[in-house]
This record gives structure tokens, C-alpha cells and sequence, in this order.
């Protein structure tokens, strides 16, 4: 039987897109697994905090990708929304493109899908969807987390947070090692402080 998979990610997040390389190139070709994909906006999980002004800059200018992706889920479904991730992910990230409008775009032309998308996300028409897909992860995991967040078999939890991408047998047994961390009950967390930056190798 597959396991299944939700990812909740936001676009904006280097480490979350690393996990999610993880997960699409490495796992899904060479597990039985099947994969959800949500959106969890950084910038609603972090409304009404405390935040310095650089990061409170980063959650504005976020949220018109994650807005997007939440349009192109509901609007085409789950394939494009992970195709959706891909395209915008490798402009924003690799590219050096992050939270840039022209990146979203050309990411939604690249798959032929509606560049309106764009305006009707400004205008605020996926934020009911997007509160939804926030509250889905949350209720699993709680507010004190992030992106990205994992569901394996209806267990979630927040991470892993990985750099570079793992590749080949590194990957495929961080994978069998979460799964297994997620069938234990009462299993919450495991931490190290991180002394590397992103690195999209």
C-alpha cells in the first residue's frame, strides 16, 4: 500500500523548497508513495506577531505566491499545483528570483495556465481557500512550526529541514527514517542547530 503524503509548503521558503526536491525528484520515483500538496502561507501563520521589520517585509512580499499557488490548486488540481511548485520554485530559488511577480508569471506561461490567476489573486479571490489549507496544517502540527510541514500516513510534523537536497541512498533513508519516526505515537521532534545557509547544489 502507498504511503501518502500531504506537503504543505510556501513558495517563498528555501529550505522548504530543498525538502520538496527531496520529496518530488528522489521519493516519488523510488518509493510507493503518494502525494497532496497544500499550501501553508507564512504570511497568515505569522499575522498579529511581533515580527523585525526585514522579516515582516519577507511575509508581505510572499504572499502573492502563495496566493497564486492556492488558485492554481483550485482552479486545475493537484497535478498542476505540483508542476505549479516546480517551475515557480526553480526561479525563485536556484534563479535567484524570489517573491518576484515576473517569476510567478513566467511560471504559469511555462505551463499554459492563466497569467489571470495573478490579478484574481490580488484581489484576494484564493484567500478563503488559502485560511483553509493554513488551518489543515496547523490543526496537525499547531502555530509554533513552519514550512516545510509533512503529513506520512496521517502523522505530521515540521521538517525536515535539509540542505543540500539529499540525493540517492542519503534520500531514500531520511525517508524510510521519517516514515518511521511518524508511525511512533507521542513522537514530536528532533533538533540541531544549523550552521549552513540554503545551498541549491
Amino acid at each position: 500500500m502507498a504511503d501518502k503524503i500531504e506537503f504543505w509548503f510556501d513558495p517563498s521558503c528555501p529550505w522548504c523548497w530543498m525538502t520538496s526536491r527531496w520529496i518530488a525528484d528522489e521519493i516519488v520515483p523510488n518509493r510507493d508513495v503518494e502525494v497532496t500538496w497544500h499550501v501553508l502561507s507564512l504570511n497568515y501563520l505569522n499575522r498579529g506577531r511581533d515580527l523585525d521589520a526585514r522579516y515582516a517585509k519577507m511575509m508581505d512580499d510572499a504572499l502573492l505566491g502563495a496566493q497564486v499557488s492556492v488558485g492554481v490548486g483550485e482552479v486545475y488540481g493537484q497535478e498542476a499545483l505540483g508542476n505549479f511548485y516546480t517551475e515557480v520554485g526553480n526561479r525563485f530559488h536556484p534563479g535567484g528570483r524570489v517573491n518576484d511577480k515576473d517569476a510567478i508569471i513566467e511560471a504559469l506561461e511555462a505551463l499554459e495556465l492563466d497569467t489571470n490567476l495573478v490579478d484574481r489573486a490580488e484581489a484576494g479571490e484564493f484567500n478563503e481557500a488559502m485560511e483553509a489549507q493554513l488551518k489543515g496544517a496547523t490543526d496537525l502540527v499547531g502555530t509554533d512550526v513552519g514550512v516545510p510541514t509533512i503529513s506520512v500516513n496521517g502523522q505530521a510534523f515540521f521538517g525536515p529541514v535539509v540542505t543540500p537536497t539529499p540525493r540517492g541512498d542519503d534520500a531514500l533513508r531520511l525517508f524510510d527514517g521519517a516514515v518511521l519516526m511518524a508511525s511512533v505515537p507521542g513522537f514530536y521532534e528532533i533538533k540541531r542547530s544549523r550552521d549552513k545557509g540554503p545551498s541549491f547544489e
